[in-house]
């Protein structure tokens, strides 16, 4: 599995001949579901309903890891939340291996994006999220290390500056990240003061699907250990009005069922910084996968990479200012 092109053998005979090995009967009607660090699918069942399956890209996550994403999803279903947990296979396994591919299937589950408007959404956002974080507080990931890290950072802006960043931007670009590395340093060391727990880890409005008046909570691929604020600022648009008055709601709501530690709202700037910076190191990572360079074509792009510089210049100035939510 070293080819960079391993998903070309996700074929349409693969995957639904995969699909019959996990043990349902396919239809033959398959479509592709938007995803590009996975390869997820629709597939149709005989006399029954689709499912969407998902193939993991080899050596992301080792099987462990999986696993505890599988049993976290499980811990949370068993409690009644609303959480789209994968399906067991005939032998009573959430993972199916078929040739070099881990896959899982899950049922599917319609539903429209949260209208993050509300503030009565947004309240019960933040009621399911205290009971997620609840059980997420009970033990921690084995496999799955935190969220954010000195080494993720060093790892993410390493790869920029050597081999993607263009030559007249680099200067500019190491300069800054020089900058903000050390205010981030400094936020991590005040943060390990602070308990982690499991989290969604990618808990954006894509993620949650709202039907009967819940926000269904998928894709828990990116789970790991983090501060509980991690799962509520990514639901945060707007200017800080806006944004404020967001996550008041969502606290309102959250501290119904479980304590807050306002503490963690300083590492706001961090981790959406840490979050900018990573989007463009997943996406350097992942260059030799022809998916990518179809779908950003703008990566490369000088333009892309002032902005994000400009962004990175915005994000400085937040760290160093501290500004309060």
């Amino acid at each position: 599995m070293g080819d960079p092109h391993y998903f070309k053998e996700l074929t349409p005979d693969f995957i639904l001949s995969s699909v019959e090995i996990f043990g349902l009967e396919p239809d033959g009607h398959l479509m592709a579901l938007n995803s590009y660090e996975n390869r997820v699918y629709q597939v149709g069942i005989e006399n029954d309903v689709p499912v969407v399956v998902k193939f993991y890209r080899p050596k992301r996550w080792s099987h462990s890891a999986i696993v505890e994403e599988h049993e976290f999803c499980f811990e949370l279903t068993s409690a009644e939340l609303p959480v789209v947990a994968p399906l067991l296979n005939a032998q009573g396994e959430s993972i199916t291996v078929v040739d070099d591919f881990r896959l899982a299937v899950f049922q599917r589950r319609g539903g429209r994006a949260p209208e993050l408007s509300s503030i009565d959404n947004l309240k019960t956002i933040g009621r399911f999220l205290a009971r997620i974080h609840a059980i997420g507080s009970r033990s921690r990931f084995a496999h799955r290390s935190s969220i954010a890290t000195v080494a993720n950072l060093e790892l993410d802006t390493q790869l920029i500056s050597s081999e993607f960043i263009p030559s007249d931007l680099r200067p500019a670009y190491v300069e800054l990240i020089k900058a903000i590395s050390e205010l981030i340093e400094s936020d991590l060391e005040i943060a390990s003061k602070l308990s982690e727990i499991r989290a969604h880890g990618d808990c954006h409005s894509g993620n949650l699907l709202w039907r009967d008046d819940l926000p269904n909570f998928v894709d828990f691929d990116d789970a790991r250990m983090a501060l509980s604020v991690q799962d509520l600022w990514m639901l945060l648009s707007g200017d800080q009005i806006e944004q404020q008055t967001q996550l008041d709601s969502i606290l309102e709501g959250y501290q119904e069922f479980r304590d807050f530690d306002y503490r963690e709202l300083s590492m706001i700037p961090t981790l959406r910084t840490l979050r900018i910076i990573g989007y463009s190191a997943w996406m350097a990572r992942r260059w030799s996968d022809p998916a990518f360079p179809l779908a950003f074509p703008w990566f490369h792009s000088q333009k892309y990479w002032e902005k994000h510089i400009l962004e990175l210049r915005e994000q400085l100035f937040e760290l160093r200012e501290k500004i309060d939510y």
